[in-house]
C-alpha cells in the first residue's frame, strides 16, 4: 500500500492540528474525554501540545535522541492554547525543512524523518477526532489519510517489531478491506518472543499479526474477511467508535484471534 506524500502529510498535519485547536478553544477546559477518561479537555491540550514539542525537538536534533524533558505546564487554559500554538507551529516548520529520507532517532525499525511526518499526522488526526468527541461534536475523516491510518495501525502499531524480538509465522490469514477506497491489507498470525531491554520484561509465545504481502497463489482465501470504510475501520482500530460499521466473513475462531489483538492497548 503505497504512502502518501511528504507534503500530503505535512498538510494533513497542519489541518489536523488547526481544527484540533479550534474544536478545544470553544470546549470547556473540564469536559471529559470518552476514549480517555482519566483526561478532561486541559489535558488533551497538553498531551497533544508535548507530543508535538517532543518530535519537533527529536527532528532538529536528528539523527540522535535528544535528553527528554518534561516542560512546565502553563497555568490557565489560555495559556495552554498559546504554548500549544508555538509547539505546533514549530513541529510544522521543522518538518518542512527536513528531507524525509533523513536518518532520525525514533522508536520504530523506521529511523526517518518520515516516518515521524507520518506518525504526527495521525496522532494529530485521532486526537482531533478526541477533541470533537469531547466537546460533542461529529467526525469527518479524510478516507485517504483514513486508509493509510488503517495500515499504519495494522503495520506499525500492532504488527510493528522490535529489534529485540523474534517473530514466527503461524496459520491464520485475515484479509482487511477498506471498501470506498479499494486497499486490501492482508495479515498472517505469528508468535512473538522477546526481551524489552529498557524494562527487562520478557514475552514468550504471544500471538500478533504482521501485515504480509498479498499472496501470488490467487486460489489461496483468507480465513476471514474484515471490511469498513476507512473512517469506520481507523475509528474502530483506535477505540474512537463503534464496530457498526464493520462487517465480517468466514471462520469466528480466527475473528476472535483477531479481535483479541487489536482490543489490546496501543502502548
Amino acid at each position: 500500500m503505497p504512502r502518501l506524500t511528504a507534503d500530503a502529510y505535512l498538510d494533513h498535519l497542519r489541518s489536523e492540528s488547526a481544527r484540533f485547536r479550534d474544536v478545544l478553544a470553544a470546549c470547556d477546559p473540564a469536559a471529559r474525554v470518552p476514549a480517555c477518561p482519566d483526561w478532561d479537555a486541559a489535558d488533551l491540550l497538553w498531551h497533544l501540545a508535548t507530543v508535538q514539542r517532543w518530535w519537533a525537538e527529536v527532528v532538529t536534533a536528528r539523527p540522535t535522541q535528544p535528553k527528554e524533558v518534561e516542560p512546565p505546564r502553563p497555568a490557565t487554559y489560555d495559556e495552554l492554547l498559546a504554548t500549544y500554538d508555538e509547539w505546533s507551529r514549530h513541529l510544522a516548520e521543522v518538518l518542512v525543512g527536513a528531507d524525509p529520507a533523513d536518518e532520525a532517532w525514533n522508536w520504530s525499525s523506521d529511523h526517518t524523518v518520515g516516518f515521524i511526518l507520518r506518525r504526527q499526522a495521525h496522532e494529530a488526526l485521532v486526537h482531533r477526532v478526541d477533541a470533537e468527541q469531547t466537546a460533542g461534536l461529529p467526525s469527518e475523516l479524510d478516507p485517504v489519510l483514513a486508509a493509510d491510518g488503517v495500515h499504519e495501525c495494522l503495520d506499525v502499531m500492532y504488527g510493528g517489531m522490535p529489534p529485540w524480538g523474534t517473530w514466527e509465522a503461524g496459520e491464520g490469514l485475515v484479509r482487511v478491506d477498506v471498501t470506498d477506497t479499494g486497499e486490501e491489507l492482508w495479515l498472517r498470525f505469528g508468535m512473538f518472543a522477546g526481551t524489552d531491554p529498557d524494562s527487562g520484561t520478557t514475552y514468550a509465545d504471544e500471538e500478533d499479526f504482521h501485515v504480509v504481502p498479498a499472496p501470488t497463489d490467487v486460489d489461496l482465501e483468507p480465513d476471514v474477511v474484515v471490511d469498513g470504510t476507512a473512517q469506520d475501520l481507523e475509528l474502530w482500530l483506535w477505540n474512537r467508535g463503534d464496530d457498526a460499521g464493520i462487517s465480517v466473513a468466514g471462520d469466528q475462531a480466527t475473528y476472535a484471534r483477531f479481535r483479541a489483538i487489536v482490543e489490546s492497548p496501543i502502548n
